[in-house]
């Protein structure tokens, strides 16, 4: 079981609309993730903003990021959000019996 204190900031992140639409178009991109002015294009987000947003994501540890020549790369850590989807249903219904 993840700490409740490592959920509770990935949710934080999460919480933010711009960042969950940042989110949200990066999980859709798949292992391969995808490249910062595809993100900035498609989401309408300005260069600076975009980048304070992605880092709150990356400081949570859900998303990284990797360089390939001069294109910033960034690319879910599934991991991780697979295991604030499991910490949030691990105790589902256990009072129901």
């Amino acid at each position: 079981m993840m700490d409740i204190e490592v959920i509770a900031k990935a949710l934080k992140e999460l919480g933010h609309p711009t960042r969950l639409a940042i989110f949200k178009r990066l999980v859709k991109s798949g292992k391969q993730g995808l490249a910062v002015g595809v993100v900035q294009e498609e989401l309408k987000i300005p260069g600076s903003t975009l980048s304070h947003h992605i880092s709150g994501l990356a400081s949570a540890g859900l998303i990284k990021q990797r360089r390939e020549g001069r294109v910033l790369y960034c690319v879910v850590e599934y991991e991780k959000l697979l295991s604030v989807l499991a910490f949030l249903q691990e105790e589902c219904c256990v009072d129901e019996q």
